[in-house]
């Protein structure tokens, strides 16, 4: 009854947190919903002003799509899945008696509130990159990751085409990872996730740019547009540049590979064709035989 009480409250919180982000009840420096939506139409209009693919169109192949992923995977899955996460990390830290710092590693509160921030952010940003390669190297993964991969041609909102199951698979790897500076998640935090975002809608963008120097620490359009290609060579054949903000984890473990930067790369994967255009065969791909 415990955990069903803490499912319910927890459906209920997020519900209530969501709805009073978009009556703007929440300020607006952590609104995450008006914040996504403000992002999204900065980075929309810097592509129509600036685009690399000129010949692509505005409403490019799977733009629709995307905006339906946008919400329903930042707002109503997030919702949805909310109990669920509570109640698992109910039982992982009371029915095993473990503590939110029990693999603590770094003692976060020896350092000042910026660099607790910096530090937060790139222990979570390499977790997030291990997990990612895991979904590339673990077929089970790789089937539910398939939906992300599906995208044909590059804009802001690919960024949030992916599989509900992700969601899912990152959770576990993104609690290790707090559990390793000490249960730590900073008030902060909203700041972390404003840049991230920001960073994953322009490295899916239709804009040509790398930061300059820069590109050896921060992903890309660039970059991470390979990250997307149909083919690579044979040594990379699991993948490239698997970076989510920071692409300097490829460069330390030589999973960097940019051939050209014309743009023109074709995206997908082998076998692409039986993954369903549609967003409700989406979320079913992945559970039957085949896929």
């Amino acid at each position: 009854m415990e955990y069903v009480e803490l499912f319910i409250d927890s459906f209920l919180g997020v519900s209530n947190w969501t709805f009073r982000q978009i009556v703007f009840s929440v300020p607006i420096s952590e609104n995450y919903f008006w914040g996504l939506i403000l992002i999204s139409l900065i980075v929309w209009i810097l592509e129509l002003v600036f685009p690399w693919r000129k010949n692509q169109k505005i409403f490019r192949q799977g733009f629709w799509l995307d905006i339906l992923y946008m919400f329903f995977n930042f707002f109503v899955f997030s919702i949805i899945i909310a109990g669920f996460y509570e109640v698992f990390n109910k039982i992982l830290f009371k029915s095993f008696i473990i503590r939110p710092d029990s693999l603590a590693l770094i003692k976060l509160d020896v350092f000042s509130p910026f660099l607790q921030l910096i530090i937060f952010f790139v222990i979570l940003d390499f977790f997030q990159w291990l997990t990612h390669i895991l979904m590339h190297h673990i077929p089970f993964l790789w089937k539910f990751h398939k939906v992300h991969h599906s995208v044909k041609e590059m804009g802001f909102a690919a960024h949030f085409r992916y599989h509900w199951m992700e969601n899912i698979f990152y959770k576990p790897l993104k609690v290790f990872a707090i559990m390793l500076i000490g249960g730590f998640e900073p008030e902060q935090a909203y700041v972390i996730h404003f840049f991230t975002i920001t960073i994953g809608h322009l490295n899916h963008s239709n804009l040509k740019f790398n930061y300059g120097p820069l590109k050896y620490i921060f992903n890309n359009p660039i970059l991470h547009l390979h990250h997307h290609a149909y083919s690579v060579p044979n040594k990379f054949k699991k993948g490239v540049n698997f970076a989510i903000s920071l692409s300097v984890w490829d460069y330390i473990f030589k999973t960097n590979y940019v051939p050209n930067s014309d743009g023109e790369t074709k995206l997908g994967y082998q076998g692409d064709h039986s993954m369903s255009e549609g967003f409700f065969g989406q979320l079913l791909y992945g559970f039957k035989k085949g896929d």
